[in-house]
């Protein structure tokens, strides 16, 4: 809670895979609030007992949306498809200003990544900045599982990688109003 909401002041998109890994954390604890205490916010040894109530608040609000959004196998809360749809309209804006020349170049460097992985799911086909961060999430988890990662999937997420960074730098200028996008 308190991490989520320092990463979504500096960076959304830390932010945003946070998120999702707080949301596999709470379905890894079967959505179970004791579970969750013991498992995740006792860990929290130096929390102050008002810092504990709202840590195990914020947890029970987010197992509510997720039972409420029907995401409890999986799936990711609206509160986090939000974001992505912030991103992408500010990808629209952007792309629409030769101002912003450097993020075009950032993003048709990435575009080969990205049609790649849109190939590689199928039916069920992400949209261009969810295939990106699909991709930063899943080399997260092999890296957190210990698993070996090719030098082809490295190259990838080093890339997107790259291109988020930009785009997150930008989304805090414009959260900030210090970004000037052409309408």
């Amino acid at each position: 809670m308190i991490t989520a909401s320092q990463k979504k002041k500096e960076n959304i998109a830390e932010y945003l895979l946070y998120m999702w890994h707080i949301e596999d954390l709470i379905r890894a604890n079967k959505l179970d609030m004791d579970l969750i205490r013991r498992n995740i916010i006792d860990r929290f040894a130096h929390l102050t007992p008002e810092q504990r109530k709202d840590m195990e608040e914020w947890y029970e609000s987010l197992i509510d949306m997720m039972r409420r959004e029907g995401v409890t196998e999986h799936g990711h809360l609206q509160l986090n498809k939000n974001v992505i749809l912030t991103l992408t309209d500010l990808h629209n804006r952007l792309m629409g200003d030769p101002k912003f020349a450097a993020y075009a170049n950032q993003y048709y460097a990435t575009l080969p990544y990205i049609v790649e992985l849109r190939a590689k799911a199928g039916d069920n086909k992400p949209g261009e900045l969810e295939a990106c961060f699909n991709a930063l999430y899943g080399l997260m988890l092999l890296r957190m599982q210990g698993k070996e990662v090719s030098e082809e999937t490295l190259k990838a997420t080093q890339q997107i990688s790259k291109y988020l960074a930009t785009l997150a730098a930008l989304y805090k200028k414009d959260y900030n109003n210090e970004l000037e996008i052409a309408e």
